[in-house]
């Protein structure tokens, strides 16, 4: 790797009107002051680095479940999938990843399967730290039929920064593990429900990694 790809990492398409708008503004702020056009600047170079895109090295082994999402495990927890879903309405284990704002935003599938809903559905703003946000936040859902009929569903949930989910894919399409599918704009979270009996590898407070990172394996001997 060069030295310049360590710390320039390309950047989601999602992010050029928003980089092209703060440079605008940064412009304009040359012209009042040059004091607040390099504070523009700054702004201006995080909003890039916001929207980076840099590639990501998914572990091979069939049945790994990996996150969807660079951040920190804020929650591990029994809960009800989404009902817009269409899925059980049993609890299976929710695994929470929240994303700063200086967090990488594209959200990656965590395992490879067909895609048999996507459902949004509006809502509040409240924290994505916190419990409340899965029921009551604005947010996208995915349920993921993996080869052996088990179902799992990954949720996009947005955070009291955020105000655009973005979704790429559709029912019908089949993802890869750790392709990307969607990201959400300026600090959120996601939420991944693991099929029933698969249990967790990773606690509360590590580090996740988008598409790298191990959250689970359906293949190992189930909690049941």
């Amino acid at each position: 790797m060069r030295m310049h790809e360590t710390f320039i990492k390309p950047m989601h398409r999602e992010g050029i009107k928003f980089v092209a708008i703060f440079a605008a503004v940064t412009l304009m702020l040359f012209l009042v002051s040059d004091l607040l056009g390099w504070i523009g600047v700054g702004l201006t170079v995080w909003c890039y680095y916001f929207f980076r895109d840099p590639e990501r090295v998914t572990p091979a082994r069939p049945g790994l479940v990996v996150s969807p999402a660079d951040g920190i495990v804020s929650l591990i927890e029994p809960a009800t999938p989404p009902a817009e879903l269409g899925m059980p309405d049993v609890p299976l284990t929710r695994i929470s990843v929240f994303m700063s704002v200086f967090n990488c935003h594209v959200n990656r599938a965590p395992v490879a399967g067909e895609v048999t809903a996507v459902a949004y559905r509006p809502g509040k703003f409240f924290n994505a730290s916190l419990d409340k946000a899965s029921a009551d936040n604005e947010r996208n859902g995915l349920c993921i039929r993996v080869a052996d009929g088990r179902n799992l569903a990954v949720v996009q949930i947005a955070g009291l920064v955020a105000r655009r989910i973005v979704c790429f894919v559709s029912p019908g399409e089949a993802l890869q593990t750790g392709e990307r599918f969607g990201l959400i704009r300026f600090g959120s979270r996601l939420d991944v429900y693991l099929p029933e009996g698969v249990v967790p590898l990773v606690s509360i407070g590590q580090t996740m990694v988008a598409g790298e990172t191990v959250l689970a394996e359906l293949n190992a001997p189930t909690s049941e």
